[in-house]
């Protein structure tokens, strides 16, 4: 979390090895990534990495299921395990018996299941969200929410998400609060849901208080 500005999509774009560091590291599972080379970075994204979008960013002309096997057909041959690995994820989003639909023929929240489905796909070690609730209703983002944190569980995926949304961060386990570029603050969540969620409020609130202060004292 952070204001605009505060390098937050940056420091997606890092990990994911799009931008090259001006100086310190970037490690993924003991993995150098600053250094490597484009060959490199390439298999790195397609195998330890999902993305998912604010806009969803899937292939119109694909049906959901072609758009899943995506990441795996990046890999090679797409064969009947891929597709039954491709058929499970979309089970564990919810959208069994829509496979063959095309992205036009769902809505927003489905779309954005599809493009969740997309990025567990390959079982990544590490998926990278940015404002995936940004263009969801609320009842729909709260859903999507519930499902990120479900499948954080179940399948050992680490999920990274940028979001402004103090009630999105709160379904994380430690919220990491960026300025100007910069680690603020760091939270971890207790059992209480709701006294978290304050403590996010409080601090964000810190935070722009003392980005006032500081403009006020220049």
């Amino acid at each position: 979390m952070g204001p605009s500005g505060s390098g937050k999509t940056t420091l997606l774009n890092l990990i994911a090895g799009l931008d090259r560091p001006t100086s310190g590291e970037i490690v993924v599972r003991g993995r150098h990534i600053e250094g490597l080379g484009e060959g490199e970075l390439s298999r790195y994204r397609r195998e330890m990495l999902g993305f998912v979008f604010q806009d969803f960013n899937l292939l119109s002309k694909l049906t959901v299921l072609e758009n899943v096997l995506l990441p795996l057909s990046l890999r090679g041959r797409v064969g009947p395990e891929e597709r039954r690995q491709a058929l499970d994820v979309l089970r564990r989003v919810g959208l069994k018996g829509k496979e063959d639909r095309f992205p036009y023929q769902l809505s927003g929240g489905e779309q954005q299941r599809v493009s969740i489905a997309r990025a567990l796909v390959h079982r990544p070690a590490l998926v990278l969200a940015d404002e995936p609730t940004g263009n969801l209703d609320t009842g729909t983002g709260r859903a999507i929410l519930e499902l990120f944190a479900e499948l954080n569980r179940e399948l050992g995926a680490t999920i990274l998400l940028v979001t402004h949304d103090p009630f999105a961060a709160s379904y994380g386990s430690r919220v990491l609060f960026l300025r100007d570029g910069r680690l603020y603050a760091e939270l971890r969540r207790g059992e209480d849901r709701g006294v978290y969620t304050q403590r996010i409020l409080d601090t964000l609130s810190a935070m722009e208080g003392a980005t006032v202060v500081e403009l006020k004292s220049e």
